[in-house]
């Protein structure tokens, strides 16, 4: 269904950008395929298709004419003067950027876009930004967004389409998956994890889910959302929350010796208390028992009480498979 939309707009966009005169609904319903194929005796519904479609387009960027004729019937067209992108000029420090960028998406299935857009940019001229240090198949930097859930790629387009979609979702404390219909948001990566934040539908909020806990396939739904879209800061303010970065406490735990060096790193304080073990004071905030649970035995949780009950209620999940 994807797939044919997207050809019907290019269709209808080569229609308006090819013409020299202004082209009725009429003549564009008997030049593109995808028209001719709905009913004829039912004006109403292409009417509403064409209507979403140039809608669609303009909303991408395409400026549309619209003239009335001299039968006063309703003509569309696309200038190309009014539709040519300016010449595209970058410094080395920003073609650098994005060269910077591309690397990162070289393991996931953005590698093949990111790699053509580089291409096209330095065929117009941008400036190679030239590494000292790189070698053939190395580099002194090789940054990597890792992404091995399945549920990635579908999560990104219903955020680009802005798509609702259904999942099964096993939260970290629950021993089965339940379904989560959420309209989707943005995809955040967050110490080494990614999450998609979106509108719960049956919870009527916004929640943040991990990919890694998403099970099944996803499957995307039609209609329009039914809550507004925060901007991108706002949705990075709730990943981070929701992924234990907003402390508004501490805690104390007991860790092993030689182990948890992510924790050491976030600690306020830390001492020995003898037979392997040491004592650490860290910041707590929502989703820390969650990042505890993933250092097995090697974690004690001595206080507050809430978050040991927690982390012990998540290990006891776990264990029940």
């Amino acid at each position: 269904m994807a797939i044919a939309k997207a050809e019907r707009l290019m269709n209808l966009a080569l229609c308006l950008l090819g013409t020299r005169r202004p082209l009725t609904k009429r003549e564009l319903r008997g030049s593109i395929e995808a028209y001719l194929q709905t009913d004829t005796a039912n004006d109403e519904a292409f009417n509403r298709m064409f209507e979403r479609d140039k809608d669609d387009l303009r909303e991408l960027g395409l400026i549309i004419e619209t003239v009335e004729g001299l039968d006063g019937e309703i003509g569309y067209l696309a200038r190309r003067d009014s539709n040519r992108l300016p010449p595209i000029t970058l410094d080395a420090e920003e073609a650098a950027a994005l060269g910077l960028a591309a690397k990162v998406w070289q393991q996931a299935r953005l590698a093949g876009a990111a790699s053509g857009a580089l291409q096209k940019l330095r065929a117009a001229g941008m400036p190679v930004a030239e590494d000292p240090y790189d070698t053939p198949g190395h580099s002194a930097l090789e940054p990597r967004i890792p992404v091995h859930e399945s549920a990635f790629e579908p999560l990104l387009l219903a955020c680009r389409d802005r798509r609702p979609v259904v999942f099964d979702y096993r939260k970290a404390n629950a021993a089965r998956p339940g379904q989560r219909q959420v309209e989707p948001w943005t995809l955040e990566c967050w110490r080494g994890h990614w999450y998609l934040a979106g509108w719960d539908r049956e919870r009527a909020a916004e929640r943040v889910f991990r990919l890694s806990r998403i099970t099944g396939r996803v499957r995307l739904r039609s209609g329009a959302f039914t809550a507004e879209v925060p901007d991108h800061v706002t949705v990075r303010e709730t990943v981070e929350s929701w992924a234990g970065e907003t402390a508004n406490g501490t805690a104390r735990i007991r860790l092993r010796s030689g182990h948890g060096y992510p924790l050491r790193a976030k600690a306020l304080s830390a001492r020995e208390a003898g037979d392997g073990w040491d004592e650490l004071e860290i910041p707590y905030g929502h989703g820390l028992d969650a990042w505890l649970v993933e250092f097995g035995p090697d974690v004690v949780v001595l206080a507050p009480e809430e978050l040991r009950a927690d982390v012990v209620d998540r290990l006891r999940a776990v264990a029940k498979g």
